[in-house]
């Protein structure tokens, strides 16, 4: 109990620093990433108890199963069909972006990091895993690497993700910048016209009532929308736009509905582990590297498919709906700002030092690939709001969905063209397979037993397979 009671009171001064530092609230950098960072900053520099962070190691690990188990579930799942209708051009663009780490990643350490450092060429995964699959995945392949004898690369893959969501935030704030200033953005809102959106939205009874210091006839403009940015930097919803948790499905005097989430989200779990288990029953009568891919595939991966067994079940007989969609959230947020914190502070500087410029390398290449999709392949990819499209989709490939959601909100920040809508649905059929999908959870492993040649050879394949497809649908809508 103190390791968690440590590790709660962590979390929650991460939030407080968040609040408090100017500099972090620009970088929309997550409380739980700012309280691994200290927390990381007190290990390196002070002799505590090993009793304080005991099983914090241990934590991503496990959490992830939770995270990808909630994936799927609350939500009634919409046909393939539909998905695809709506952001077929969203997903193959997002493939691209995804496979093209890997491929950069392969060709940087197969060519360049590995010859001059000694590299191994699981190297190559660890841009795409700290890139597309963020803090939670980075931390949560930590036991697969174990199994495969690199266990140093877990550590790589989280000081990657921190490279990556930073990277997110200031090179694409950048692109913004020139985006707005070469016309590219659809939608042109000037700060005048944003800031009397928020003031019409912040003179409500409600806001009068909770804030007294502001008077509705003598308030300026200027203050009150400085008042409503400056609670929405520092993370705070203000009172009168609070919405529900979750609703509750079932009545407390049979059980609460957070328990019986749980005992849903435990399922999925429990179905995931026993595909795990058939894996490993089918490992024992495959000879060679077969058997030594399915005995290191992670579970999480399998967690989000018993999820999807769960919800398709909840679908067919749950007439009472009883999984609430917002509670999920709810149970996933907890997890990965758990999971995040513990990764974040248990990282080994002292290993990453060894490797420091081949990371920095390697983060600057999938930075640049990221801009240049972007900027060279977004706009020929869209034949509408280009740059909101693709700006979506490098803040969520280079950090996580919410940075892809923040950089586009600062270019479309009513949500009026399409690229909202299409990236969201998107997600529904790139999840699975990238960002910590079953590509993920596979590609560490042949990395580590076929080399690089061969996970080169499938990137560029695919990439060029989702091109095609992209070039039919250009075609299709111009009739040609």
């Amino acid at each position: 109990m103190l390791s968690f009671s440590c590790l709660c009171v962590l979390l929650g001064l991460g939030y407080w620093v968040r609040r408090k530092v100017a500099l972090l609230q620009r970088l929309f950098l997550p409380a739980s990433v700012v309280a691994g960072l200290i927390g990381l900053a007190l290990f390196q520099t002070l002799e505590i108890p090993a009793a304080v962070s005991k099983g914090w190691n241990q934590l991503p690990g496990q959490l992830i199963n939770i995270v990808f188990a909630c994936l799927f579930l609350g939500a009634a799942l919409p046909p393939v069909s539909k998905v695809w209708k709506s952001a077929g051009r969203q997903l193959a663009y997002g493939q691209i972006v995804a496979w093209g780490q890997y491929a950069v990643g392969c060709l940087f350490v197969l060519l360049l990091l590995g010859p001059l450092f000694g590299l191994p060429d699981i190297f190559a995964g660890i841009m795409p895993v700290g890139f597309e699959g963020g803090h939670g995945t980075a931390g949560g392949m930590g036991p697969v690497f174990d199994q495969l004898g690199f266990p140093e690369m877990k550590d790589y893959a989280l000081a990657s993700a921190t490279g990556g969501i930073m990277g997110a935030i200031i090179v694409g704030m950048g692109l913004v910048n020139w985006a707005v200033r070469k016309g590219y953005v659809e939608k042109k809102i000037s700060n005048r016209e944003q800031g009397m959106a928020n003031l019409e939205e912040a003179m409500s009874p409600s806001v009068e009532a909770t804030s007294p210091s502001l008077d509705k006839q003598t308030a300026s403009d200027e203050d009150v929308a400085s008042t409503i940015d400056q609670a929405f930097a520092e993370g705070i919803i203000p009172m009168e736009h609070r919405p529900s948790s979750g609703k509750l499905t079932v009545s407390s005097d049979v059980i609460g509905t957070l328990s019986l989430h749980l005992a849903f989200v435990g399922a999925a779990i429990l179905l995931g582990w026993l595909m795990k288990e058939g894996l490993l029953l089918l490992a024992a009568k495959l000879p060679g590297t077969g058997a030594d891919i399915f005995r290191s595939f992670p579970l999480f991966p399998l967690c989000m498919l018993g999820g999807v067994i769960v919800q398709m079940l909840a679908d067919r007989f749950d007439q009472h709906h009883h999984m609430d969609a917002d509670t999920m959230l709810r149970i996933q947020n907890a997890a990965l700002d758990f999971l995040v914190v513990a990764a974040i502070a248990t990282i080994r500087l002292d290993v990453v030092a060894q490797h420091w410029l081949p990371l920095v390398i390697l983060i600057a290449a999938g930075i640049l690939w990221n801009v240049f999709c972007l900027t060279v392949l977004a706009r020929r990819a869209f034949p509408d709001a280009w740059f909101e499209r693709g700006i979506a989709e490098m803040g969520q490939s280079m950090g996580v969905t919410a940075t892809g959601l923040l950089l586009l909100r600062v270019v479309d920040p009513n949500y009026e063209t399409e690229a909202a809508e299409a990236f969201a649905a998107k997600q529904l059929l790139h999840e699975p397979f990238m960002g910590g999908g079953l590509w993920t959870g596979t590609a560490i492993p042949l990395l580590a037993l076929w080399g690089g040649w061969p996970i080169l050879g499938i990137a560029l394949s695919v990439m060029a397979i989702w091109a095609l497809v992209l070039l039919a649908m250009n075609r299709k809508s111009s009739g040609v």
